[in-house]
């Protein structure tokens, strides 16, 4: 193998595959990075099991070639390459490294060692990217984090032939995003959450629609310059449908950035266990307060209410705060009750809606 790539590209590429190989692992292979020098690309891939990543990226080729080194090492040596390009090559049992006027020589494995690439099923549906990274990067934050919830710690994925959904819960808050027109073979997937923040980071930059394969317990997600494979997550996920009222008795609409900004504020001086932020909805108006071991706060905010007033509610700010933070302009918070539901949808992303479980008072 000899290759020559520019040095800021190998080294995002390497970023990307060292979150995926453990630097301590149960198999030698789960801790190195595979390359493959091809036409005027390296493949370069990453595995730990679980997920199993794959990456193309230009390279000038002068010889092809495939071996396996530390991906740790080798992640760290491109970052702090002085030249910007990095020559590779093969050198018996080794990697040679060279940039700028550093030169570095690697023992390497027998590429023959790594293990295959997972087979997956066949194709499912073709999302576009931004729409996928949108969808997951927005309902990411209510995924549980506690090892025991198990399957509240995944993302699920639902297919419908003009529709593509993402959906995270941990059973007190909840958030939904709908993509239309695009979508495939109806089917759920429950993908970890972890493994969801890592398409995100790959699939941002893609321009071309995604392909979807799942089959035999795991998702491949394949885009123009990378593949990944998802092993999914066992088990049923909630039946979130349910827990969405349809009925309320108080709608309030209000710019999402000051409104957020305020509860932020307020979060500070909060309970620290409870976080405790409550809401007194008048004709007009909001009024915010909290009480805490430092003090008292309150701020209040013009609104546009709709139903019952005056009408008192109070939350968890944090859960208040994610729900809104992906959110820009007009917003609407709808109350099914002082102790049940309530919805927050934005006017200007229709896709999104957020179920928030109000704290018992």
């Amino acid at each position: 193998m000899r290759a020559n790539v520019e040095r800021k590209t190998l080294a995002e590429a390497a970023a990307s595959l060292e979150r995926i190989a453990p630097t301590r692992a149960s198999q030698p292979a789960y801790s190195q990075v595979y390359l493959r020098a091809e036409d005027d690309r390296l493949v370069m891939r990453a595995t730990n099991g679980e997920l199993d990543l794959e990456l193309a990226i230009p390279a000038e080729v002068e010889e092809t070639g495939a071996l396996a080194v530390p991906a740790n090492l080798f992640g760290q040596l491109v970052r702090s390459a002085p030249g910007e390009r990095v020559a590779l090559r093969e050198s018996g049992s080794a990697l040679e490294l060279e940039s700028g006027a550093f030169a570095t020589k690697l023992t390497a494995a027998d590429p023959e060692s790594f293990p295959e690439p997972p087979e997956v099923g066949g194709e499912v549906a073709r999302i576009p990217p931004q729409a996928m990274v949108r969808a997951i990067s927005t309902v990411r934050y209510a995924a549980a984090h506690e090892e025991y919830r198990a399957i509240f710690r995944g993302v699920q994925l639902e297919l419908y032939p003009q529709r593509f959904r993402a959906v995270a819960t941990d059973g007190f808050r909840l958030a939904l995003y709908d993509v239309e027109g695009a979508g495939g073979e109806e089917v759920k997937l429950v993908v970890p959450a972890r493994s969801a923040d890592e398409l995100v980071r790959v699939a941002k930059d893609a321009s071309e629609p995604l392909a979807l394969r799942a089959g035999s317990g795991k998702l491949a997600v394949e885009g123009e310059r990378f593949r990944m494979v998802i092993s999914l997550m066992e088990g049923t996920f909630p039946d979130y449908q349910r827990v969405i009222p349809g009925e309320f008795v108080l709608a309030a609409r209000f710019e999402a950035e000051p409104f957020r900004q305020a509860v932020e504020r307020l979060r500070l001086l909060a309970d620290r266990q409870t976080q405790r932020v409550d809401l007194v909805f008048s004709e007009g108006k909001v009024t915010l307060g909290t009480e805490g071991e430092y003090g008292q706060g309150r701020e209040e905010l013009v609104v546009e209410t709709e139903g019952e007033v005056p009408f008192e509610v109070s939350y968890n700010a944090q859960y208040l705060i994610e729900a809104l933070k992906a959110l820009r302009g007009a917003t609407r918070l709808k109350l099914s009750g002082a102790a049940t539901p309530s919805v927050i949808t934005s006017e200007e992303d229709p896709g999104y809606r957020a179920v928030v479980v109000p704290l018992r008072v």
